[in-house]
């Protein structure tokens, strides 16, 4: 990538030459497209238009006649190729090369202050805030502090552009971080985005940026919209999201959709540059467009003033933000740092704060979630709140509804943070009408009447009804057919939404009664696609009793438990009499994961499919229950890891804790008997003393294994 000095403007485009009096059509062809995307790039990257728009559409009308008339000049990434093309059937899936990851959200100033430290850390720096008033970090205190890369954190659509030697070949939205929805008809018709990048190319460069739409733009929009008599849009969000779903590019094109670069995917041909700044510099120079509101500084004090004055200024934005975003700017630094889970340790995104108003709650209902959740959610007198209509909002738990003291009739107020779903935040309780009543959760789930289970220690209340309840019933297939349980190839989740959808299939037993005809029926599935299913899942009758009882999705029942279950009883009608006294005597099997299994094999409908499971021909292999073994030294401890021990990895303490029979947890609680802490430990260090739990260090925790189990080192 070209290389250039953070903070330094792009350079104007040179004007094309002047064409010979006798130029052959292919040279002025040549020419209006140099000169269409001169004027694009003045326009679009440098804000700074030199023709009127007249003007430029003289110029595109005449390059159009041309390729009309000499068709054997029309390329793709020409100009005129921007109207879109024919609808589309769906969009196809693209795998990211590299994986569009998400940021690590701060919302306090000590968020800033504790990444800033994080960062510092682990680049051996020293966390030093520089003075409020040296933005650049300049002062001789902060030499050694961490520079940072600010920018704008946009509300928009998040977007991955592929270029081949210069020309754009695909688009594809973020989709779940490791594969989107390939997307390039639209994105072709973006005047913003580039078909062909200026200058010299990498010979493989995936661009990462946000589609956006400004708020001008998106006033015009809807000015049209309401005009034709149309349905308008709510926000410049999703106002874009929008127009770039489209299955017919043609509507896309008519859509005013702009384009920020802001991060760097594949790159082949081409030296990955030093800093995220000359990063962006470079994609300015390849004609990318790149927010000019974008700040190297150093130390949390230098990221916090950015924050400040962005946030000050955020209304005057002419588009929509809803926070920033820092970057360590050195690229080698971010390689250092690396990664955690699915975000970057180097990147944090800064969000401003929540949007709230009043409103009051009409009624309290309950909806059933995919994994039989019952999540109660409050139904609200229609009210504006963060540029969308708000008339739900998520009360989360029962627990939350009662320490909130939410009524039917409050008047509450209702927070939405960009895409988060609504939520109430409190109870206006000198507002509260006489006739306010309080919310009482329903023992009986409202689709499928099963019994309602809350176990000790969880928030959450859930159906039991989990292989017959149809708010479960695409997830209960889903996990039946997955290849570590009946491992049905073919039943996937298109597939499973169309069975549901349309009557067929209600109850996994249901899936040994497809026939060819039934499946090949479904929207795009072939004779041949269909047979494939109805094989695999003919094969998957003959299966083992610790996947059959993985398929039941049981809550709290994984692919360990199931084996455990398996191997203590030997066959399912055991299981299926064991009641929590004998289901306790299962290794690794608690009180909580007994009460679950109990509740799921009480209720009659669970029952009822299993053996209609057992009738459709699905069998395995039964034994004699084990031997019962002797407890392991451990047994019944829960042990939580923090830190980094002197000798030991993580992972080898926790083979020998859970050889000694204990259970190692990822969280404290007032249930964990004792937490190992080595260097760094963190907030499970300062929660195990806040609640008086034991700490042990790794020769404590040794000592507890060899006092013990003189084996169990």
């Amino acid at each position: 990538m070209t290389a250039k000095t953070p903070g330094a403007p792009a350079s104007a485009p040179a004007p094309a030459a002047a064409l010979p009096a006798d130029a052959t059509p292919a040279q002025r062809v040549l020419w209006l497209r140099d000169e269409l995307d001169r004027h694009s790039y003045q326009y679009y990257v440098l804000d700074a238009p030199t023709i009127p728009d007249a003007d430029y559409d003289a110029l595109f009308s005449e390059l159009q006649a041309l390729e009309t008339e000499h068709p054997d000049l029309l390329t793709d990434d020409s100009p005129t190729q921007r109207v879109g093309g024919a609808p589309l059937a769906a969009f196809d899936s693209v795998r990211h090369r590299v994986p569009m990851l998400s940021l690590n959200n701060g919302f306090e100033d000590d968020d800033v202050v504790s990444f800033d430290r994080r960062c510092a850390q682990g680049l051996g720096k020293t966390a030093v805030a520089a003075p409020a008033d040296d933005l650049f970090g300049a002062a001789d205190a902060a030499d050694n502090a961490v520079e940072y890369s600010c920018e704008l954190k946009f509300d928009g659509l998040a977007m991955s552009l592929r270029y081949e030697d210069g020309k754009l070949v695909q688009a594809a939205t973020r989709g779940d971080g490791e594969t989107g929805e390939d997307v390039t008809a639209n994105v072709r018709t973006i005047k913003a985005i580039p078909l062909k990048l200026r200058g010299q190319a990498p010979a493989v460069l995936e661009v990462r940026g946000e589609v956006f739409m400004y708020r001008a733009d998106f006033d015009k929009l809807n000015a049209r919209q309401a005009e034709a008599g149309e349905k308008t849009f709510v926000n410049p969000r999703n106002a874009a999201a929008g127009s770039l779903r489209q299955l017919d590019p043609r509507i896309t094109a008519k859509r005013p959709l702009s384009f920020f670069a802001y991060g760097l995917g594949e790159l082949q041909g081409a030296d990955r540059p030093p800093t995220h700044g000359v990063m962006l510099d470079g994609f300015a120079a390849l004609g990318l467009p790149v927010c000019e509101e974008r700040r190297v500084v150093k130390g949390a004090e230098g990221l916090l003033s950015f924050h400040r004055d962005i946030g000050a200024r955020r209304d005057q934005l002419p588009y929509d933000i809803d926070g920033v975003v820092y970057k360590v700017n050195a690229i080698p630094e971010q390689e250092q740092l690396g990664f955690v889970s699915r975000a970057p340790r180097f990147a944090l995104a800064h969000k401003f704060p929540a949007q709230e108003m009043t409103t009051t709650v009409e009624d309290i209902e309950v909806q059933v979630g995919r994994t039989g959740a019952i999540t109660p959610v409050a139904r609200l007198a229609p009210v504006f709140v963060g540029g969308v209509t708000v008339t739900n909002a998520t009360l989360h738990n029962e627990d939350e509804i009662r320490r909130k003291d939410v009524h039917i009739g409050d008047t509450v107020i209702v927070r939405r943070a960009g895409d988060v779903i609504p939520e109430v935040v409190a109870v206006v309780l000198e507002r509260r009408p006489a006739d306010a009543r309080a919310f009482v959760m329903p023992t009986a789930c409202p689709v499928c009447g099963s019994h309602v289970e809350k176990l000790e220690g969880e928030v959450i209340a859930r159906c039991t009804g989990g292989l017959i309840c149809a708010a479960q019933r695409k997830q209960a297939l889903l996990h039946f057919a997955q290849r570590r349980a009946m491992d049905i190839e073919g039943l996937g989740d298109k597939v499973v939404e169309q069975l549901v959808d349309q009557g067929i299939v209600r109850t996994p037993a249901d899936l040994y009664k497809l026939g060819v005809a039934k499946l090949a029926a479904l929207d795009r599935m072939a004779d041949k696609s269909a047979s494939n299913i109805v094989a695999a899942i003919d094969k998957s009758r003959e299966t083992t009793l610790n996947r059959f009882i993985f398929a039941l999705g049981i809550r709290h029942v994984g692919e360990a438990t199931a084996k455990d279950l398996a191997k203590h009883f030997g066959k399912l009608d055991n299981l299926l009499a064991a009641d929590e006294a004998a289901l306790l005597e299962v290794n690794d099997v608690g009180p909580v994961v007994a009460q679950s299994i109990a509740n799921f094999l009480a209720e009659a409908h669970n029952v009822e499919v299993i053996e209609q499971l057992r009738a459709a021909g699905v069998h395995w292999p039964e034994s004699e229950p084990a031997a019962r073994a002797a407890p392991l030294p451990l047994s019944g401890k829960t042990i939580v890891l923090t830190g980094t021990l002197p000798t030991l990895s993580r992972e080898e303490a926790k083979e020998k804790l859970e050889a000694a029979g204990a259970k190692v947890a990822g969280s404290v609680s007032k249930k964990t008997d004792y937490v190992v802490a080595g260097a760094e430990a963190g907030s499970k260090l300062e929660k195990a003393l806040a609640l008086d739990v034991p700490v042990l260090d790794e020769d404590g925790m040794l000592k507890l294994l060899a006092d013990n189990s003189g084996d169990a080192q």
